[in-house]
């Protein structure tokens, strides 16, 4: 049997492989969601790269450069981003970081809209370029603190709760 060129067009699905995939792209979600609750956001950085990333991003997408709307990362359009002419602006885009970040077109979850939580309704998969350069663009901009400040309010509580149980 000769190992011919490989068509990722022909390529089956194979169950089991797609159930490894969809539970790293699950547990990559739960890892990154404790991250925003222990660490502020808007100090947290992803990648060495995040500089260059978030930059590159804002010129190579004017639409969602800060200065023109710092909350334009807040919800992700899919049907723009998975159109044709979205397809071709992000392949050029990720393709730059192909020998300078690891996994950068390996598939992960993201959150459609940064001001829920992770649900069955608002998450996407996007590769994991796409989403370094938004949620970078969402830390940095304050867009994800209000995860951490939720989850520091919560711990209080318990705190308190505890001490409170523990004095009686």
């Amino acid at each position: 049997m000769s190992a011919g060129a490989f068509d990722a067009n022909k390529a089956q699905n194979l169950p089991e492989i797609e159930k490894q995939m969809a539970v790293r792209c699950v547990e990559h979600a739960q890892t990154y969601w404790n991250l925003l609750e222990k660490i502020k956001p808007s100090t947290l950085r992803l990648t060495k790269l995040d500089d260059e990333m978030y930059e590159d991003f804002q010129t190579s997408f004017p639409e969602f450069a800060e200065s023109t709307d710092p909350k334009s990362v807040v919800k992700i359009d899919e049907e723009a981003m998975k159109s044709p002419a979205g397809k071709e602006k992000w392949r050029t885009f990720i393709n730059k970081y192909e020998n300078k970040v690891a996994d950068f077109n390996f598939g992960t979850l993201i959150r459609t809209d940064a001001s829920d939580e992770y649900t069955q309704f608002n998450t996407t998969f996007v590769t994991r370029l796409q989403f370094y350069v938004y949620e970078i663009a969402r830390c940095r901009r304050g867009l994800n603190d209000w995860i951490y400040e939720k989850a520091q309010k919560e711990a209080a509580k318990e705190k308190a709760k505890k001490a409170a149980s523990e004095s009686k």
